[in-house]
């Protein structure tokens, strides 16, 4: 379903900025899982990801709720390998690449959205969108390193690669799910399901199983229900109906409140490049809401 000609949905946009917000907290949420292995914590997440949705849909009635769950397979192919691809690769260079290094160059998934948006039919790319998403690019790089160089090794160009890829398949997921906008963002309910059972395969495959605390699974209900839950369905409809690039300038935000947020709970130290970083970001998001002002992209009829 190709986009057509209108407006940009105030509301989807707003929709996707708070999948952002949620996507801040999955960091902190992350470091309270423990020695979970990745898979298993990805396997879990999207498994309450999925129950949550299918109870939520169930609210319209049984058979209301499978019907806008449903999906064409390409749209629910695309879904499936962008959620499980991108934090399969991510996982993957975090293993094989020094973290500080895989983690930035997985940042540039912001900046690609915005590029890759100039592709799309009837959207017009403007220059404050792009400034915006390379200022935000250099606050997320004084974020991840402190303020210190980066050393990149040969040795580690595997993992530098799938941090590459894993920038690539968000980014272009979210503009390619542009072309599906007449699909309900319900059916983002069977595709995180289908992920879960592709990282319990995973798991089962590579990982060694551990027992999980009763601790553990309230955080990992919590991952399902905010960050990998309501938040993909809140970007799935802002992707569709929103102004996608100023969702790209504005994405630079998740680093920058994971950070703060990582402070607050006495996980990590503050410093002043994060002062420094927080400038960046509001200028760059100041200069990209202006641009976006300034003339309105066209984007799917909701």
């Amino acid at each position: 379903m190709n986009p057509q000609a209108g407006s940009a949905n105030p509301g989807a946009t707003l929709g996707g900025i708070c999948a952002i917000v949620l996507w801040s907290s999955l960091a902190l949420l992350t470091t309270l899982t423990g020695n979970l292995p990745p898979f298993l914590v990805l396997a879990c997440c999207f498994g309450f990801a999925g129950l949550f949705g299918l109870a939520w849909a169930m609210r319209a009635g049984r058979n209301n709720g499978l019907r806008a769950m449903r999906a064409p397979p390409s749209a629910m192919a695309l879904t499936t390998f962008a959620l499980f691809g991108y934090h399969a690769l991510y996982f993957f260079a975090l293993k094989h690449a020094p973290p500080v290094e895989a983690n930035l160059i997985n940042y540039l998934w912001p900046l690609l959205i915005v590029l890759f948006a100039g592709l799309l039919p009837g959207v017009r790319l403007r220059a404050g969108n792009l400034i915006g998403a390379l200022l935000g690019l250099v606050a997320a790089a004084l974020l991840v390193t402190g303020g210190r160089g980066l050393s990149i090794d040969p040795a580690h160009a595997a993992g530098y690669l799938a941090a590459f890829a894993a920038a690539v398949v968000w980014g272009g997921y979210s503009v390619l799910n542009r072309r599906f906008a007449g699909v309900d963002s319900a059916a983002i309910v069977p595709a995180c399901i289908a992920v879960s059972l592709l990282g319990l395969a995973m798991h089962l495959l590579f990982e060694t199983s551990v027992v999980i605390t009763h601790a553990q699974w309230l955080v990992l209900a919590a991952m399902g229900i905010g960050p990998t839950g309501i938040a993909f369905g809140l970007w799935d409809r802002g992707t569709k109906h929103g102004d996608i690039a100023l969702l790209g300038s504005l994405s630079y935000l998740a680093p920058l409140l994971s950070t703060l947020l990582l402070v607050l709970a006495g996980r990590a130290e503050p410093q002043w490049i994060q002062a420094v970083a927080v400038g960046l970001l509001l200028l760059g998001a100041w200069i990209s809401v202006h641009a976006s002002r300034a003339g309105t992209p066209a984007t799917a009829a909701p």
